[in-house]
């Protein structure tokens, strides 16, 4: 059988995605998924082809994460990582509603655009219903699954694994953002009292995330990796493996283990070595080269040369990644719209000098205007960007970076005062003297020709997260180097003294997540479950260059303050459409 995500007949489709729909927008039951009456699931699921098309409408609930967010912007301009230049050139627009501290349980800047067509911003709910949805529709398939005939056993046992994984996956989106929700493994009859659903804690969830994930590895016949291109955006054992250490890892976290239980973070120690090592078993690799992995789309085939990949997020439109960050995320010399999420100064610091020193260890003030320089590093304040990470110079443009070449002619960012991508006040033009490198191919000067896509789940996750639990489980282990020396070699990086504390291993592991994932919307709900979000979002800085003969002069300048880092923020605010269909819930704190 083609599992491929086919186009379906008009009137199945219709139908499937009307019984959703249908469901979704209730207002009586954001659980429970109706059917329209023109065809009974029952007729659905008593044949092989209409219920593989199922399975296929319930990847559409997946939120294209990337660069949907309102304008399509990174979720990074809603961290300490960027500065969003929509800010203060459009305070309507949702970075700066942001910083500007307007959360609300009526209004969520992350409720992603392209989720659902609307540009509403007097919402919070999108984001909400969409992972509703998704649980919901997996719940039918699960419910309903066990009857339909399939010519090949092999084929119902590896969808029956998706969907579970998919299930797993809706739930972790969500509580991620919520806290915890009702454990809902059915679909519920139409006169089911669901408003007396409890919310259960986010323990709880993660144990029926892990369930639902190790109940999709342990079946035989669920790959590991996609082959063939018909197939390409499919769950697979990879994406199981990730989305349970993720969930682990969550919640080990401070945020949401107050007492610290040790117990916690022995289970996702393990859980990740276990998943770090059936990923290296079974082919998957880093990428050798970090910054050419981001400009293009993984390739698909049993021994593919992108061997670090583990889900790609499909575009809401073809070219839909590459196009915006060409667009959206641009300098102005190629006409891009805007210079969207722009690194941060603090991003910026958080690289190590390429001799494995770091070069900055915090600021003398609050405004971080005055860096702490570590005088071992050879860092030079007058020539910052010379002998960094490689990774920074595949993350960041800088002054006098080089972009590649333009119309045949070598180009050279000038992001000085008065250059031709200088700092400026209109919303073509940096606000901190960066621009995002990360995700663009230099060769690439039409938005519609790129080809690379936003990669949710990777490898080097994973060595982090085994990293960073194994260190809180067991201490500055052998194997907690050797996971987080693996990152950092793969770049040429040297590896990390020996010898450090377990305090000390933790921020160099944080450290390293940091600049490792950077722009891949880790760091946003990082510093919340670590409870440092009062510590590191509460203003952005860049760096004012000023072109003096032949060389340059810089000053730090602070480029956004906010008011998005209180302990409420840590939990986003239930939207109050759905408290006022679930009146045993309880609002989030401080959003009372």
């Amino acid at each position: 059988m083609d599992f491929g995500i086919k186009k379906m007949k008009k009137s199945i489709y219709k139908l499937l995605m009307l019984s959703v729909l249908v469901a979704t927008s209730c207002q009586k039951d954001p659980l429970d998924i109706m059917p329209d009456g023109r065809l009974t699931l029952e007729q659905i699921f008593a044949d092989e082809m209409m219920t593989a098309e199922y399975v296929n409408t319930i990847y559409d609930n997946i939120n294209p994460y990337g660069t949907a967010y309102d304008y399509f912007t990174l979720l990074a301009g809603f961290s300490d990582e960027a500065h969003d230049n929509d800010f203060p050139q459009d305070m309507g627009r949702a970075p700066s509603r942001w910083y500007n501290g307007e959360l609300r349980p009526n209004w969520n800047p992350l409720d992603i655009q392209f989720s659902t067509g609307s540009s509403n911003p007097e919402t919070n709910g999108n984001y909400y219903r969409k992972n509703w949805a998704g649980i919901r529709q997996t719940n039918v398939f699960l419910e309903n699954i066990s009857g339909t005939p399939f010519a090949n056993p092999q084929v119902k046992a590896r969808l029956i694994a998706e969907v579970k994984v998919l299930r797993a996956f809706f739930y972790l989106e969500l509580i991620k953002m919520y806290g915890g929700m009702p454990v809902v493994d059915r679909p519920f009859g139409g006169d089911y009292q669901f408003e007396s659903l409890p919310r259960q804690s986010f323990q709880e969830c993660v144990a029926f995330i892990k369930q639902n994930c190790d109940e999709a590895i342990l079946e035989p016949y669920f790959p590991y990796r996609i082959v063939a291109e018909p197939e390409r955006g499919r769950f697979t054992k990879a994406v199981a493996h990730a989305i349970r250490s993720q969930a682990l890892l969550f919640a080990a976290s401070p945020l949401w283990n107050e007492t610290n239980n040790q117990t916690l973070w022995t289970e996702a120690a393990e859980a990740s070595k276990n998943s770090l090592d059936a990923l290296l078993a079974n082919n998957y690799v880093l990428h050798p080269e970090y910054e050419a992995y981001f400009d293009s789309r993984t390739d698909i085939s049993a021994n593919p040369a992108d061997k670090e990949t583990i889900f790609e997020i499909k575009p809401y439109r073809a070219h839909e990644f590459s196009h915006l960050m060409f667009r959206m995320h641009a300098i102005p010399t190629l006409g891009g719209d805007k210079a969207g999420a722009s690194p941060s100064q603090e991003l910026v610091d958080a690289y190590y000098m390429a001799n494995g020193e770091p070069a900055i260890l915090g600021y003398y003030d609050d405004d971080h205007l005055y860096p702490i320089i570590n005088t071992a590093s050879g860092y030079d304040e007058a020539n910052p960007y010379e002998g960094r990470d490689p990774r920074f110079y595949a993350t960041v443009w800088y002054n006098n970076a080089y972009y590649g070449e333009i119309n045949g002619q070598p180009y050279y960012i000038q992001s000085y005062l008065g250059g031709a991508d200088g700092i400026s006040n209109i919303s073509q033009r940096t606000g901190n003297g960066y621009y995002l490198r990360k995700f663009r191919d230099p060769a690439q000067l039409d938005p519609n020709t790129g080809t690379s896509r936003f990669k949710k789940y990777r490898l080097g996750e994973l060595y982090l997260n085994y990293a960073e639990a194994a260190n809180e489980a067991y201490g500055p282990t052998e194997e907690v180097y050797t996971a987080i020396n693996a990152i950092r070699s793969r770049v040429g990086m040297p590896g990390l003294p020996n010898g450090l504390s377990k305090e000390e291993m933790r921020e160099r592991i944080r450290r390293e997540r940091r600049v490792e994932l950077a722009f891949e919307e880790h760091r946003f709900w990082d510093v919340r479950r670590w409870k440092i979000l009062s510590s590191t979002d509460k203003l952005t800085t860049g760096i004012e260059w000023t072109k003096t003969g032949s060389g340059f002069t810089g000053k730090r300048i602070v480029t956004g303050r906010r008011k998005s880092w209180t302990d409420n923020h840590l939990i986003f605010p239930i939207p109050l459409s759905e408290l006022t269909l679930m009146p045993r819930w309880e609002q989030n704190p401080g959003w009372e």
